[in-house]
């Protein structure tokens, strides 16, 4: 099997996923998943896909990620890795990836601040005199 790649986003964190055949290696960053992601609640997020399928120790993933924060890094790698294993085998995969719910893009982004008013939707205090 050669190289699979795939594309995954979350707020504004992108992360490219390179889906290879292995041992089960996951690389962020150049760094191994345990130092990149040093909470375990995280680490649980970005391996879902693959605990979903039962592929956990078939394939080594290679992530580029950039922007955001590390929640929204760590789900933007969990979108791509889910599309990844589809592009590996549709027919066995999909199903399972579907229902879980991680094929879907979470599409929420923040809103802008607006001029006149301390943020996005609140206003300053009315004062009536």
């Amino acid at each position: 099997m050669e190289q699979t790649h795939a594309l995954g986003r979350r707020k504004s964190a992108v992360a490219r996923v390179y889906l290879s055949a292995g041992k089960g290696n996951v690389t962020v960053n150049d760094r191994a998943l345990e130092v990149y992601f040093p909470l375990e609640s995280l680490r649980y997020i970005v391996n879902q896909p693959m605990d979903v399928t039962g592929t956990l120790g078939q394939f080594d993933v290679k992530v580029t990620v950039v922007g955001g924060g590390i929640k929204g890094q760590a789900e933007a790698i969990r979108l791509g890795i889910a599309r990844a294993l589809c592009e590996v085998d549709k027919e066995a995969y999909r199903p399972a990836l579907k229902a879980a719910g991680f094929l879907t893009r979470d599409a929420r982004e923040v809103e802008r601040k607006k001029p006149g008013q301390p943020g996005a939707r609140r206003r300053f205090q009315f004062s009536k005199r």
